[in-house]
């Protein structure tokens, strides 16, 4: 058996590795049209900040070590540049001299990977403007800052590598602004959330000019310019271009092969093509989301080497499924930790799925033991069985801990309810006896049994300003005078049974705290004294940080958090 691999990486690296402890006897050849065949991609940009100081550090495998430990013939700088399904074979061009020749296979796996998003902008052609996908390119732009350190930096796209790119860049003391064309960096978390990271990374130095668009670029001198629509330019000395990728579908495409969203490569759960004994993984092909079953793209690495492993399986005779993706992800900013698993808010919208949510702020250990930082948690679930939806945190330390305890949950179908009953390993310096991913279950649990209702900081917004509710902030007198809602009435919370009877009971009792616990019980006393109470999901301090935010639009036809974007494209 003859087994062609078409891509390196995670993907295809992994799938080498696997076909061979699975047969021992078949012949494997991987042909990666770059210089290297498993390298760390996602730490590139950390190789160019310096924080990793060894480009070999890098290099998880080279062609010499998979020929050694796995007996895989590795084929760097050899480029697949057609398929030929019906005759089994698979043109190939050495890029060292340019030549091709032919490569049979009895099966075949693709596993291409990406390429990243790059418009056709004026003035893009210029040096000073770079991508990053490759080892390749990191040497590139590594070497670029070196012979000449940038004063100023544009990062166009506020993803992960952007973001990524923007922490490191500023580290080597550059001028960064990050321009991003929707109003929030990180489409993967709800605008709400977003703005915690905004206004973390504008602290850090970096400016953010969020809801514009680049329309090109132009040589000012020394300097590049990086027109905007419909604003100053900006001047740079160099430009990063972090706006997203796109599936590598030349080949597929070309040879016939079924495509799905966006260009993307089709494959079923074995990940199977199409064309018989093709099979593809990674960034290249479709997914499909858990919870809802739309297809999607999802260029990360987790899920490419258990695809991987998974089209090996079936290459070589046996029967593994890919389930499809919830999206898990983490992102470090600084010693800021950004978090997500599941759908948000958006992606629950946009495919029909009914939705409620709770956000927490938490302490990442017992706050008596020097050192806790807090986290913000916001957890989507089900209004009906209170099934895990979704989960998004941002915060410092012990991010990465709470986010795969709740993205294990939503994976094993649990509920909010069974976060309460979660026995997660406690002591001082590590959590609470009441871990953040059990207050997340007990508030959502307070909701779902109806001893609390609540309301967001958008609702917040859209209250009648007549009179005919009242808005009570039940914080120190100290937290009131710091910034309260305008129009609330201040009765502290351990005052509050003294002061009933200044509250009119025929009125709608709006509650807020600082975080939403002193809030919630309020509203149980005011319950259970005849008034009509609701509490602010996630206190003053979420309300103060959305509304607050610089690119915070308060219009009614703000729908959730989302802004109206100032981009008229």
């Amino acid at each position: 058996m003859k087994y062609v691999i078409i891509g390196g990486v995670a993907g295809g690296a992994t799938a080498a590795a696997r076909l061979r402890r699975l047969d021992e006897h078949a012949e494997i050849v991987v042909l990666e049209r770059s210089g290297y065949v498993s390298y760390a991609n996602c730490g590139l940009p950390y190789y160019i900040g310096g924080e990793i100081a060894q480009a070999s550090a890098l290099t998880l495998q080279t062609p010499a070590s998979f020929a050694s430990r796995f007996r895989v013939e590795v084929r760097v700088r050899h480029e697949a540049v057609a398929l030929h399904p019906e005759n089994k074979t698979v043109t190939v061009r050495r890029l060292e001299d340019g030549s091709l020749y032919e490569e049979h296979y009895d099966k075949l796996l693709l596993a291409p990977g990406a390429r990243p998003v790059r418009p056709p902008f004026p003035g893009a052609e210029d040096p000073r403007v770079f991508t990053l996908r490759t080892v390749e390119d990191t040497l590139t732009i590594r070497n670029f800052v070196e012979k000449t350190p940038p004063r100023r930096a544009v990062v166009v796209g506020a993803g992960f590598v952007g973001l990524e790119m923007a922490e490191n860049l500023a580290r080597l003391g550059t001028q960064v602004t990050v321009v991003e064309r929707l109003n929030q960096v990180l489409a993967s978390l709800d605008y709400d959330m977003a703005c915690g990271v905004h206004r973390y990374l504008r602290s850090q130095g970096i400016r953010l000019l969020l809801g514009r668009s680049v329309r090109g670029f132009e040589k000012a001198g020394d300097a590049l310019h990086v027109l905007l629509e419909g604003e100053e330019p900006l001047a740079a000395d160099m430009v990063l271009l972090a706006l997203g990728v796109a599936p590598e579908n030349t080949l597929a495409q070309d040879a016939g092969l079924a495509l799905g969203i966006r260009g993307a490569i089709a494959v079923n759960p074995r990940m199977e093509t199409s064309i018989p004994d093709i099979y593809a993984v990674g960034d290249a092909v479709e997914v499909t989301q858990l919870e809802t079953g739309a297809p999607m793209l999802l260029p990360l690495a987790g899920p490419a080497n258990k695809q991987g492993r998974i089209a090996a399986d079936n290459m070589a005779g046996g029967n593994s499924r890919f389930p499809g993706v919830q999206g898990t992800s983490i992102l470090k900013l600084f010693d800021m930790a950004v978090a997500s698993t599941g759908l948000n808010e958006n992606a629950a919208k946009a495919a029909g799925v009914p939705f409620d949510r709770v956000v927490t702020f938490s302490a990442n250990h017992a706050t008596y033991y020097p050192g806790a930082s807090n986290m913000t948690i916001k957890t989507l679930f089900d209004p009906a069985t209170g099934k895990l939806l979704g989960a998004q945190i941002v915060g410092f330390a012990g991010v990465d801990k709470r986010i795969d305890v709740l993205a294990t949950a939503i994976r094993a179908g649990m509920t909010t309810a069974g976060l309460t009953e979660l026995e997660l390993a406690y002591a001082p310096p590590f959590s609470s006896a009441k871990d953040p991913v059990n207050m997340a279950g007990y508030v959502a649990e307070n909701l779902r049994q109806g001893l609390v209702k609540q309301h967001h900081w958008q609702d917040v917004l859209a209250l009648p300003k007549d009179g005919s509710v009242t808005l009570l902030d039940v914080r120190t007198p100290m937290e009131y005078a710091s910034g309260h809602i305008p129009g609330t009435v201040h009765i502290p919370l351990d005052s509050l049974r003294e002061h009933l009877s200044e509250l009119d009971p025929s009125k709608p009792i709006y509650v807020n705290c600082q975080s939403g616990l002193r809030s919630y019980l309020a509203c149980r006393i005011l319950s259970q004294h005849g008034f009509t109470c609701s509490n602010l999901s996630g206190g003053y301090r979420f309300y103060e940080l959305v509304t607050g935010d610089e690119g915070f639009d308060a219009s009614p036809a703000h729908d959730c958090g989302l802004p109206l974007s100032r981009n008229k494209n």
